[in-house]
């Protein structure tokens, strides 16, 4: 292997993981560093991680994340920069709301119910989904005190706290379990959702930062501001795609498992590669070694911290401390005469007080255009979550049963699919259990000590796609500056 000098101008920085984040962060780098050899490593033979889009049968087949939202910067920003923006399409303005299931029937999130925030109150007395009690205790909302001892609190205990048990578990818990398929009473809300925080510091309760705050059109729709959310027109794999092609040739190595990275004694560092890994720079042999000057790791925290350990371990062991839940989509077509429910929403959420064995279901093509073929309809069913783990795992025939037995129950759903899909996704969303603030800024501490190296990806400060890019583009902002002070 030739010798690789780091003090050369001509940098080597090595990226490890191909999801957004890293292609974010790659991307950030050459724009700041254009003279840089970006060289981005990733274990599989595709881009995108969970941005991963297929065509079947004439159905556009989101496997992953299939949207993402706009009242946040970062992902439209890059959008904007690579050219992206015009690809970028807005949900249908038809059926903008979410539906909730009770007693095995579907009713929509009162109008102005934003997750923990009753910004309409009327609405929410109207509602099948709450009991007269328990619409009477989310008025009392107003004479809850607010909570200043700056303790983490759980999602679950604010929320009871606040609206009470009913509305918790009819509508905060169903809502929030469609973003983080997470445990609500594990769930750090200072993590997770600090706005609600800050809304009983600054105002006192939810109900008057609410009244406090001017409202619009957009922010008044049940559930999500689904007005914001966006998607590529062909499938956000082709926003991970497109963030590639702006790469220079020879930046991408896929099917490159990487073992270890290893600081370099006279500084910079080596990216350990797998057995029957593919280098760069000329070299393709089994267990080669990469030598560059800056590490980026956008994997999830558990191999990041295996990565590190060699040089870390406390380190390590506080990135093997995020947990992580799983979750199976199910993607189910149908024609459309086989539905004797309409489809008068962008989905539905499920209560774990139902006791029924799928957490959502999204209705892809009434959400965008162009999600399936005229005259059909595709639904994408979510099981299993940290509430039920088990489920996550479960045989494929097993999951195709539930999905179809639940869409039959629900939607009135006749005869059987036309398509089914399944997705696995095993352990693949971080949960942010309480004290997740104050492991991550351990995390942050531990990396600052080293130099020319960062963390990216969905495991710290946000799950959501913009915050992915956000975090890649940080990371790769982090080791550019450490040149720039030298």
């Amino acid at each position: 292997m030739m010798a690789h000098d780091a003090s050369q101008s001509r940098r080597r920085i090595a990226v490890i993981g191909g999801g957004i984040a890293g292609l974010a962060a790659a991307h950030r780098v050459v724009e700041l560093e254009p003279a840089a050899e970006i060289v981005l490593f990733e274990a599989s033979g595709r881009l995108g991680g969970v941005l991963h889009t297929e065509r079947r049968d004439g159905f556009l087949l989101e496997l992953g994340a299939d949207s993402f939202i706009t009242s946040v910067p970062w992902a439209i920003d890059l959008c904007r920069r690579i050219g992206f923006a015009d690809q970028l399409i807005e949900t249908n303005p038809a059926h903008r709301r979410a539906l909730v299931v009770r007693d095995g029937r579907l009713y929509p999130v009162p109008e102005g119910f934003m997750l923990m925030e009753p910004r309409a109150l009327w609405p929410v007395m109207k509602s099948p989904l709450l009991s007269v009690r328990g619409k009477m205790r989310v008025l009392a909302e107003l004479l809850v005190r607010a909570r200043r001892d700056g303790a983490d609190e759980s999602l679950a205990s604010f929320a009871r706290r606040r609206l009470g048990r009913e509305a918790f578990e009819r509508l905060v818990q169903p809502l929030v379990a469609g973003i983080y398929t997470a445990d609500p009473e594990k769930l750090s809300l200072a993590a997770t959702l600090p706005r609600f925080l800050e809304m009983e510091r600054r105002h006192g309760g939810l109900i008057r930062a609410a009244r406090e705050r001017d409202t619009s059109s957009d922010e008044a729709e049940g559930g999500a501001r689904y007005s914001m959310f966006v998607a590529p027109r062909d499938g956000m794999q082709s926003l991970a795609e497109a963030v590639a092609a702006r790469l220079p040739a020879g930046t991408v190595r896929l099917n490159s498992a990487v073992t270890r990275v290893t600081p370099r004694a006279g500084g910079g560092w080596e990216v350990w590669l797998d057995s029957g890994g593919q280098g760069a720079g000329g070299v393709e042999r089994a267990g080669a070694a990469f030598a560059c000057e800056a590490v980026i790791l956008a994997v999830a925290a558990p191999l990041a911290g295996r990565l590190v350990e060699p040089f870390d371990t406390a380190l390590a062991a506080s990135l093997a401390g995020i947990p992580y839940a799983g979750t199976a989509i199910v993607l189910v077509g149908y024609d459309d005469g086989q539905l004797a429910r309409p489809l008068d929403g962008f989905g539905f959420v499920v209560p774990d007080v139902e006791h029924r064995p799928i957490l959502s279901a999204s209705f892809s093509s009434v959400k965008f255009p162009g999600r399936a073929p005229d005259g059909k309809t595709l639904v994408r069913v979510f099981i299993g979550g940290a509430m039920r783990p088990d489920l996550a795992t479960a045989p494929e025939e097993e999951l195709r049963r539930i999905a179809a037995s639940e869409l039959a129950a629900l939607l009135g759903a006749k005869g059987d699919p036309v398509f089914l899909g399944i997705a696995p996704w095993p352990a693949a969303m971080p949960q942010y259990h309480l004290g997740h603030l104050e492991r991550v800024a351990e995390i942050e501490k531990r990396v600052a000590a080293w130099p020319n190296f960062a963390l990216a990806g969905n495991a710290y400060r946000g799950v959501g796609v913009p915050h992915c890019i956000k975090s890649g583009e940080a990371a790769a902002e982090r080791v550019v500056a450490t040149r720039a002070r030298r």
